[in-house]
């Protein structure tokens, strides 16, 4: 029997599917965030968003969404406004017709969602709305972090070291793929990489060693974003990537090293066969190991990061020169992801990790409420 003196479990909404090409990351991700929520300290609800961006919950939705059936799921209507309260309402057929019942408030969103409409500040600006807690960066950090581009531009203007880069857009590959190539060439020596500039997981990233790859990588990337990156290769590098965790004060996991099992760090190989090997700590010079957690947290403070990200870098073997390549705001949370085990090698758990994003999530929502919108009478 509950007494007035029992806690009232923390209702935590994990959202997870989404309308990017990294649907199936995002569920794999949320299968194990929900695994790890205390039943005694949280309750639950899932929120599955479908490839065409309809909200959906039921029982069991992780698995009808896995399953690829999720027509016995009911629609969601989410918050959108204050008045709210942080409450989601679920379609549901009666006697007369279809209705909307509204559910029990939510404490905190944990959206598990990667690339665009869920880690790009699209979802994070829906939250801030309806004046709802949630886990992550928010509106600023999440975008800048998305798009590789302004985040390469960011890191410049604050002394970062990045590789050399240019961005180009689908209009201008459509006009004239040849002059595009040219200026892209212009970077140096193949191999160069392409890559949309909004998305994660290694999808649409070519490596190209030739003119006839170039031209193949650039009109793949431009099937997932409008907005392309050019890169030039490095050679001889490392990939070393390190776990940032906290609001206003981050702290740093130890490094890790990834050792790709196929030309580079692709989705097979981080997602499908997992076949990557990690290094974890990474073998790396405590000056250099020094400079690569300072770095990540410069960038983290950079873009007002919030919450998590894993900051990932190249070093170069020979010389130890090293190159932030990017921040990621929701990393991946599968049970073969870098950021996790990081954070594991680090002394934290990944239960306790799921609890303490959830604590920063509540704590950036107090500070939020800080604010007053209004100009004083």
């Amino acid at each position: 029997m509950t007494t007035s003196s029992t806690p009232r479990k923390i209702r935590v909404a994990v959202i997870f599917g989404g309308r990017s090409g990294e649907h199936d990351v995002s569920l794999m991700s949320a299968r194990s965030v929900i695994s790890a929520l205390d039943p005694e300290r949280y309750e639950v609800i899932q929120l599955g968003i479908t490839l065409d961006g309809n909200w959906l919950t039921g029982s069991n939705t992780l698995e009808a969404f896995e399953a690829g059936n999720v027509a016995g799921l009911d629609r969601v209507l989410p918050p959108t406004d204050p008045s709210s309260n942080q409450r989601v309402s679920v379609l549901r057929d009666t006697k007369m017709g279809e209705k909307f019942e509204t559910l029990a408030a939510v404490d905190v969103f944990f959206p598990v969602l990667h690339g665009p409409f869920g880690e790009d500040g699209t979802i994070q600006g829906l939250f801030e709305m309806a004046d709802a807690a949630y886990v992550g960066a928010g509106v600023a950090g999440s975008s800048v972090g998305m798009d590789k581009g302004i985040f390469k531009d960011v890191m410049r203007a604050n002394g970062i070291p990045q590789v050399p880069s240019i961005l180009v857009l689908r209009g201008e590959i459509e006009k004239d793929l040849n002059a595009v190539a040219a200026k892209a060439e212009a970077l140096g020596a193949y191999p160069l990489f392409t890559k949309p500039a909004n998305l994660g997981s290694s999808v649409g990233i070519s490596k190209c060693v030739n003119q006839s790859d170039l031209t193949e990588g650039l009109l793949e990337a431009a099937r997932y974003d409008r907005r392309i990156i050019i890169e030039a290769g490095v050679k001889d590098v490392r990939e070393i990537e390190v776990s940032v965790l906290g609001n206003e004060t981050p702290e740093t996991s130890v490094c890790g090293e990834v050792l790709p099992s196929r030309e580079f760090y692709s989705y097979e190989s981080k997602y499908v066969d997992g076949s990557s090997g990690l290094l974890i700590p990474a073998p790396l010079p405590e000056d250099v190991e020094k400079q690569i957690r300072e770095y990540a947290v410069r960038a983290y403070k950079a873009i007002d990061c919030a919450g998590m990200a894993r900051a990932d870098f190249f070093v170069e073997k020979e010389t130890n020169k090293v190159y932030l390549n990017e921040l990621n705001t929701l990393p991946g949370f599968t049970s073969i992801s870098m950021y996790p085990k990081l954070w594991k090698a680090s002394g934290l758990s990944y239960p306790q990790l799921v609890d303490r994003l959830i604590e920063l999530a509540l704590e950036r929502k107090a500070q939020r409420d800080r604010t007053e919108h209004r100009r004083a009478a």
